[in-house]
């Protein structure tokens, strides 16, 4: 089976707008093939608002580009997800955002959780391996 691996919302904005210190690793990661990218609406959600807000057509048309490619799999949000998002938020005192992308991984049977918080490494730690970019 081919290994899953999470982008947190932050990476996905990195890899969207190629900022040059974190779209060469994740792009790299993401076009080998040997990974299914695994998201969740969540992540659709951060990623959309402040083009959105700001009324800016190109980058919300490359974000939406990027969460209709066929090679990603948005993993939805169940309640089992929320379960585990609530014991994670109170065991180690995360923001429900946060919190909601590590358990929708861990649901979603994901081996990586792509992200630049280290706050977010003890908390998946036991679970699955966080790469900090």
């Amino acid at each position: 089976m081919m290994p899953r691996l999470y982008l947190d919302s932050c990476i996905i904005i990195y890899y969207v707008e190629q900022r040059p210190d974190y779209f060469a690793p994740v792009d790299a990661r993401i076009n080998a093939g040997d990974s299914l990218v695994t998201v969740s609406d969540l992540c659709r959600l951060e990623c959309l608002v402040h083009p959105m807000r700001a009324g800016d057509a190109a980058p919300l048309t490359a974000f939406e580009r990027f969460f209709a490619a066929d090679d990603l799999w948005i993993t939805p949000s169940t309640s089992s997800v929320f379960k585990l998002a609530t014991e994670l938020r109170a065991r180690h005192c995360l923001k429900t955002p946060d919190a909601l992308h590590l358990a929708a991984a861990i649901e979603a049977g994901c081996d990586e959780f792509w992200t630049n918080d280290h706050r977010l490494d003890a908390a998946a730690s036991g679970h699955l391996r966080t790469v900090i970019l």
